[in-house]
């Protein structure tokens, strides 16, 4: 191929000579978005495909894990988009009740001011203030990326629509008698001031104590041990196991509880494991969740110790402590009245500890708001188990059942400002009123709304459908309930995926919000290890999108999904993905120099060369091999397929093996070159979903088309031509062969070589002037000398080393490698021959060493053809 094949005017001009991300993808992006592309029809008579964005939290900003997953969802739906779906991929952002209360009241304290100086009206409004102005920068973050959402529908779980939705479905859980509230043990967090739910804590090992203490005196004593000293104070009981011999004489009598002067109860309960420690625990139900069901056993009263900070309340010497400096003070007053049995310190264990703050957390008694999931988990279990919903992978299915099919009521109440308000008002008279959300809300003297708002995943698990107008029954909702499929990490199977689904099938009758539950794994460091700003570890990918390009993250990431399974990552992979775009728009932009098109008719079969035919049955394959991964989530095994089909077989086989039909020119370089269009075009719509700006330029230059988001998806058209394959299959054997041997010989790829090829008893022989090219190979002139001689797939090539070659050192280096392979042989054959040793090895280690006998006579066969070859010093 030549650079004047075609005049300035052509297509490939314009196109610059270099890929530069940045110049191309803002403006790119923007054009897409003002053409309207990514917006769905619900009035289209087109199949529905939608899938609904992970609300990302209005305080947050993109990570890796972000753009990791919106690299998937992008890609089906702008494959789904090209197939001639209606497409939606629905965005939105959470309110994020926790996390956006807490950056205001940070913002509020700068100033020396909290919430209740405001009061809960102007705080809101400041909130709302805050959303408006800082809040929601990951919006302009997915457009860098180049997520093809739909912006013109896009909600926030505190939009009106969305909060209708919310008091309708509160209503009609609350009338089903669903929803219901009650005193039981929650998760308290002292720092944010609020009940979170059990998936909200997070357990890591801290170092405590743990202190075994004696209640009660002489034989009527109990030893009981604990790593929370301080709640002691709120002991209402000691229970055993009631066949533990130890403790029968105590049970139904009294002991004294220390430092308090109180005398409790010893009772026997079940649940007491009598081979744990002294077989004996304290009993604290306002501040534990299974002393707290023991004592609902019993009849124990619930005696709260701490306030809201975890400060102690009761009075006396500890009065006013914090729960930790009440700890030490407790253990302390504890060993000076000889009350301390033992003492383990440091004590590792399991501590739950606030998500959002850190903050240890402290299980409290308190009157919460419930949901019975009972009803709705077993919904939502069933419809995985009798087929509605699959779970992708499939083995992902079993963390699923033991989460839904143990779900305990869940606690929905929240003490912030910021979130859906519970609709229920309490009246004067100890009324209580759900109100629903075309309903009047109670007025008049002492009547008031509950101070409490709903737990942000409540909002969040209607997202499926609530983006869609319900509880209104809109064209949106008809079309594009439920969703297709949803893509999410399976951290939040438990978080989301199940409120999701117990929503879904409560409000839309049974329907499921998605037909399938496609789960994927983590986004790592490149050694595996979670990636963390403590750890030091953690990547903003907009420093990588702008020093590498867009497409090149993007492929990075999908290229490392495997389903469920952790993605390890680093910069050296995205360094490469930026090669691999680099080489398709250079290799693009040299083929649509040298003549690639588009125009007219494919050539017939008998028209193309077999190189042709090849590529088409390979461009064929790789076709059906997307469809295949797409339809099963592989995004991993589908980027590897893209990757070697478009840089080995396209850019490095088919282009250097046509180029000398391009140079021969006539009818046979016409229809390779439209044979090449045809690849290029084929391949640029295949890769487009996962890396959409360099195809976007590359194919619109090439094509004339419009855009590849409109275009149409390939199709296999089931041409296949296994000779073509195998007739290929040989000259890429025979090439490899021939490089291999010159890189041993020390010589460089580009370097000339006269070689006589005799492949005149071969399918080979129409490709000799290819071979020639590909290989750097020269005629043999008549000074010709071969050196060395290589039978290769039949044929022979036969090659001139003498002035390339140290011919003495080259027969040196060739016999000690000889020398080394006879030897590795020798032992080979020596253990495979001991039967003692035979008899006892493992089949793999017998199976390895017959392993490295076999490529030792292979390395002897090709070692001794070498050095035949060599002429005589």
């Amino acid at each position: 191929m030549t650079e004047n094949t075609q005049t300035p005017s052509s297509p490939y001009s314009e196109l610059p000579t270099q890929y530069a991300p940045a110049e191309v993808e803002g403006k790119l992006y923007e054009r897409w978005v003002e053409r309207g592309y990514f917006e769905a029809d619900e009035k289209s008579e087109k199949p529905p495909y939608a899938i609904v964005i992970p609300p990302p939290n209005v305080t947050g900003s993109l990570h890796l894990g972000h753009a990791f997953e919106h690299t998937l969802i992008d890609a089906l739906t702008r494959r789904k988009r090209m197939q001639g779906y209606e497409t939606l991929w629905q965005p939105g952002m959470d309110h994020a009740g926790i996390a956006t209360q807490n950056v205001v009241e940070r913002e509020l304290a700068k100033e020396g001011k909290s919430r209740h100086d405001l009061g809960r009206e102007a705080f809101v409004e400041r909130v709302w203030q805050w959303k408006g102005e800082s809040g929601g920068q990951i919006s302009g973050q997915m457009r860098r990326l180049g997520d093809g959402v739909d912006w013109s529908r896009e909600r926030f779980t505190m939009d009106e629509g969305l909060s209708e939705a919310v008091q309708t479905i509160f209503k009609k859980l609350y009338d089903d008698e669903l929803i219901y509230r009650a005193e039981r043990i929650i998760n308290w967090c002292p720092r944010c001031l609020t009940a979170i739910s059990d998936i909200e804590v997070e357990y890591q090992d801290d170092e405590g104590e743990l202190v075994s203490i004696r209640y009660g005196e002489g034989d009527a004593s109990i030893v009981v041990a604990t790593t929370r000293a301080e709640t002691m104070l709120g002991d209402t009981a000691v229970a055993v196991h009631p066949d533990d011999e130890r403790y029968k004489h105590l049970v139904g009598t009294e002991i004294e509880l220390p430092l308090t002067g109180r005398r409790i109860p010893v009772v026997a309960d079940e649940h007491v494991d009598p081979e744990f420690g002294t077989g004996a625990v304290k009993v604290t139900p306002a501040h534990d969740p299974n002393d707290f069901e023991i004592g609902q056993r019993h009849g124990l009263p619930n005696l709260a110790v701490m306030d809201e900070h975890a400060v102690i309340t009761v009075h006396g010497p500890f009065q006013g402590l914090d729960r930790l400096e009440a700890r030490s003070a407790i253990v302390a007053a504890l060993r000076a009245d000889g009350r301390i049995v033992a003492e383990k310190r440091p004590y590792t264990h399991s501590v739950g500890h606030c998500s959002r703050c850190k903050t240890t957390i402290e299980p409290r008694l308190s009157l919460q708001w419930w949901v019975k999931v009972g009803p709705l988990a077993k919904a939502a279990g069933d419809a995985v188990r009798d087929g509605k919903v699959k779970i992708h992978p499939q083995e992902m299915e079993k963390r699923y059942f033991d989460w839904v099919d143990n779900l305990h009521d869940w606690c929905i109440s929240r003490q912030l400002w910021w979130g859906h308000r519970i609709p229920v008002w309490y009246g004067p008279n100890g009324e209580i009123v759900c109100v629903g959300p075309d309903e009047q809300p109670p007025s008049g003297e002492g009547w008031t709304q509950d101070t409490d708002v709903l737990d942000t995943w409540f909002s969040s698990g209607l997202w499926p459908f609530s983006t869609l107008g319900w509880p209104q029954q809109t064209d949106s909702l008809a079309k594009f309930y439920p969703n297709a499929v949803l893509v999410t990490g399976y951290d939040i199977l438990f978080f989301w995926v199940a409120r999701m689904m117990m929503f879904g099938l409560y409000a839309m009758d049974g329907t499921p919000p998605f037909g399938t539950i496609a789960l994927h794994g983590m986004v790592r460091d490149e050694r595996g290890k979670k990636m963390s700003k403590s750890f030091g570890n953690a990547v903003n990918p907009l420093d990588w999108m702008d020093k590498y390009g867009s497409d090149a993250v993007r492929f990075t990431l999908a290229r490392g999904a495997n389903p469920g399974v952790d993605v390890p990552i680093g910069e050296d992979w995205v360094q490469a993905s930026s090669k691999f775009a680099n080489k398709i728009w250079n290799a693009t932009r040299f083929a649509m120099m040298n003549g690639a098109t588009i125009e007219g008719d494919l050539p017939s079969v008998e028209e193309m060369s077999a190189t042709d035919r090849w590529i088409l049955s390979r461009l064929n394959e790789t076709v059906a091999q997307a469809d295949a991964f797409y339809e099963d989530y592989q995004f991993s095994k589908l980027s590897e397929a893209l990757y070697h089909f478009a840089w080995d077989e396209v850019f490095d086989w088919y282009v250097e093996l046509s180029k000398t039909t391009f140079f021969a020119g006539g009818e046979p370089a016409k229809a390779s070159a439209r044979v090449l269009g045809e690849v290029l075009d084929v391949m640029l719509r295949l890769l487009h979903p996962v890396v959409p700006f360099v195809t976007e330029t590359l194919w619109t230059t090439l094509t004339g088309g419009e855009s590849l988001v409109i275009a149409d998806w390939p199709k296999d058209s089931g041409f296949r031509d296994a000779a073509a394959e195998a007739e290929i299959e040989g000259v890429q054997s025979l090439v490899r062969e021939v490089r291999r041997f010159r890189k041993e010989q020390g010589l460089d790829d580009k370097q000339k070589v006269p070689a006589r090829l005799d492949l005149s008893a071969t399918v080979l022989a129409a490709h000799e002037a290819a071979i020639r090219q590909v290989l750097r190979l020269q005629p043999e002139g008549d000074a010709f000398s071969a050196t060395a001689t290589l039978p290769v797939a039949g044929a022979t090539v036969a090659l001139d080393l003498s002035g390339t070659i140290d011919i003495p050192a080259e027969r040196k280096r060739l016999s000690k490698d000889l020398a080394a392979a006879e030897k590795e042989k020798q032992q080979a054959e020596a253990k495979l021959g001991n039967e003692a040793f035979i008899a006892k090895a493992p089949d793999n280690v017998v199976d390895k060493i017959k392993g490295r006998l076999a490529k030792a006579e292979a390395d002897i066969a090709r070692l001794q053809a070498q050095l035949a070859a060599l002429p005589a010093a």
